[in-house]
C-alpha cells in the first residue's frame, strides 16, 4: 500500500516517512499542490497525508480537486494553524482525521493504517459550508483536544457532557457545537439549573398547564419545547434537585416530555448538552446525583482545561479580548510582549472569565494605547488587596484612610473613579458577608439588603464562589 505525503517542511516529512514506512507503507512525497494533483492523476494511493499551508496554496481549500479525482481516498490533514476554525474546516472536507502540530507520530501512523484499511474517507452528508465567528480561542494542546472532540459531534445528535471549572468556557463549547452542527438553524436555549428555585425548575424545563398550581394562569411552554429543532444547554447540571433529575432522566429515556399538570406527551426534538463544574462521581456516591442520569448524559464527555493548564493561550486570549473590548466601544489598546508575559505568569483562579474581566478593566483604565507592565501592575496589586480583604485578618481599618490609600495607588481615569471604586469595594464586601453566613446566599442577600438573584449575578461577575465560604465540619 502506498501513501501520498504532501508536506513542504523536509524535517517533518522525513519523520513521517520513516514512521509510515515502519508500518509497511510505500511513501510518495511531494511539496506542492501542483505536484499532488499530478501524482493523484497518475496513480492510486491508499491514503493521503497533507499539510494545510503549502507553497502554492491552502491544502484544505483544494481538497475538492482531490475528491473529484479520487473520491474514496482517505485524507489525513496536518496543520500548525491550531484553531477551532481549522479543525472544523478540516472536518467539513470529509477528512478521515485532523492532527494539529505538534502531534504524536505513532498516533499519526496508526491513524493512517486505519484509514488505509477503511478504504474510504469519512465524508458527511450535505454541502453547506460552516460559518465563521467561532467563539473559542486557543492553540494549546489541551484546547486542540477540545476542538477535535467538538468536530466529532457536529454531524450527530449525541448528548454531550461538558466538564470543567467555573470560568473555563463551557457555555462557549455548547454554543460552538450548536453553531457548527446540524441544528444551527434552530434555537439555542441555555438554562442555568442552579439559578432556578427548586419548586419552579420542573415548570421551567417541562412547562405547565393552566391551573397546574397556584399562579399558573396560562399554559407555559418549557425549555424543552422552546428548544425544538435546536439545542438545549443545561448548565450547572450537578446542582439540579433530585426530583427534577428523575423527570429529566425519564424525558431522555422516553424521548418525550409532559408539562406539569398535563397528560399530553410531547416529542423531544432538541439536542441535549449539559455542563457542570462539579465532579459528579462523588455527588453520585453521596446520593446527590442519579447514577443512571449521569450515564445518560455522559455519552460524549468534553473536559475543558483550566487556564493554568494552558498558559500558552493567555496572550492570544488577552489580545482577543482587547479586540472585543474595542468592538464594544472601549478604547483600542495594544499589548506589549512584556505585558503578555506578566499576564501568563498570573494564576487566574477564575480561569478565562477572570482574564476577560481583567482585560476589559485594562482597556478601560489604561492611560496609554500600549498596555505595558506598568499599566498592569496597579490592577494586579488592587486584585491582591481585594483578595486579602476578602480573607480578612481581623484588624480594624479606617475607611477614610483606606479610600485615600486606594486612590493614591490606583487613581482611575477621570470619569471612571466611582465605577472603579465600587468594583474594588464590592468584592471584599461580598466575600466578608459570605464568610459570615457560611456561603448561604439567601442570608447574605438579606444581610446586604439586595435581591438574591442580584447577588448571584454579581457573585458570578466577580468570580466569587459561595461554596468556597461554606463551613466545613
Amino acid at each position: 500500500m502506498s501513501v501520498l505525503l504532501v508536506e513542504d517542511d523536509m524535517s517533518i516529512a522525513i519523520v513521517i516517512t520513516a514512521a509510515l514506512e515502519a508500518e509497511g507503507f510505500d511513501v510518495v512525497h511531494c511539496q506542492t499542490i501542483e505536484e499532488r494533483d499530478r501524482l493523484i492523476a497518475q496513480q492510486t494511493f491508499s491514503a493521503m497525508v497533507t499539510d494545510v499551508m503549502l507553497p502554492d496554496g491552502d491544502g484544505i481549500e483544494t481538497i475538492e480537486r482531490v475528491r473529484s479525482l479520487r473520491p474514496d481516498m482517505p485524507v489525513v490533514i496536518l496543520s500548525a494553524q491550531n484553531t477551532l476554525d481549522t479543525a472544523v474546516r478540516a472536518t467539513d472536507t470529509g477528512a478521515f482525521e485532523y492532527f494539529p502540530k505538534p502531534f504524536d507520530i505513532d498516533e499519526l501512523a496508526r491513524t493512517v493504517r486505519q484509514a488505509a484499511g477503511n478504504g474510504q474517507g469519512n465524508v458527511h452528508d450535505g454541502d453547506e459550508p460552516l460559518g465563521d465567528g467561532l467563539p473559542l480561542v486557543g492553540r494549546s494542546p489541551a484546547m486542540q483536544s477540545v476542538f477535535r472532540m467538538i468536530t466529532r459531534v457536529l454531524r450527530n445528535d449525541l448528548t454531550v457532557l461538558i466538564l470543567g471549572e467555573s470560568g473555563t468556557g463551557k457555555e462557549l463549547v455548547a454554543e460552538a457545537i450548536h453553531q457548527l452542527g446540524n441544528r444551527r438553524t434552530g434555537p439555542f436555549v441555555a438554562v442555568n439549573t442552579a439559578a432556578i428555585p427548586a419548586e419552579l425548575i420542573e415548570s421551567e424545563l417541562f412547562g405547565h398547564e393552566k391551573g397546574a398550581f397556584t399562579g399558573a394562569v396560562a399554559r407555559h411552554e418549557g425549555k424543552f419545547e422552546q428548544a425544538a429543532g435546536g439545542t438545549l444547554f443545561l448548565d450547572e447540571i450537578g446542582d439540579m434537585p433530585m426530583q427534577a433529575q428523575t423527570r429529566l432522566l425519564r424525558a431522555l429515556q422516553s424521548g418525550t416530555v409532559r408539562r406539569v399538570g398535563g397528560r399530553e406527551e410531547i416529542k423531544l426534538d432538541a439536542r441535549i448538552i449539559a455542563a457542570t463544574n462539579k465532579d459528579l462521581e462523588p455527588e453520585i456516591a453521596a446520593g446527590r446525583f442519579r447514577e443512571d442520569l449521569y450515564y445518560r448524559l455522559n455519552v460524549v464527555p468534553i473536559s475543558m482545561p483550566p487556564l493554568r493548564d494552558r498558559p500558552e493561550d493567555i496572550e492570544v486570549l488577552a489580545r482577543h479580548f482587547l479586540q472585543h473590548a474595542a468592538n464594544e466601544g472601549l478604547p483600542k489598546r495594544q499589548l506589549t510582549s512584556e505585558a503578555a508575559e506578566l499576564l501568563r505568569k498570573q494564576p487566574w483562579r477564575g480561569n478565562v472569565r477572570e482574564l476577560k474581566n481583567f482585560i476589559y478593566r485594562l482597556a478601560l483604565l489604561a492611560r496609554e494605547d500600549a498596555i505595558d507592565v506598568e499599566s498592569i501592575n496597579p490592577l494586579l496589586a488592587a486584585e491582591s488587596q481585594g483578595s486579602q480583604a476578602g480573607a480578612g485578618d481581623g484588624s480594624a481599618v479606617d475607611i477614610d484612610t483606606a479610600v485615600s490609600q486606594w486612590l493614591a495607588a490606583e487613581r482611575p481615569a477621570d470619569g471612571s473613579i466611582y465605577a472603579s471604586a465600587m468594583a474594588a469595594f464590592e468584592r471584599p464586601l461580598f466575600a466578608e458577608i459570605l464568610k459570615e453566613t457560611g456561603g448561604n446566599q439567601l442570608r447574605a442577600a438579606h444581610a446586604l439588603g439586595i435581591n438574591r438573584n442580584t447577588l448571584r449575578k454579581r457573585l458570578s461577575e466577580l468570580e466569587l464562589d459561595p461554596e468556597a465560604f461554606a463551613r466545613r465540619p
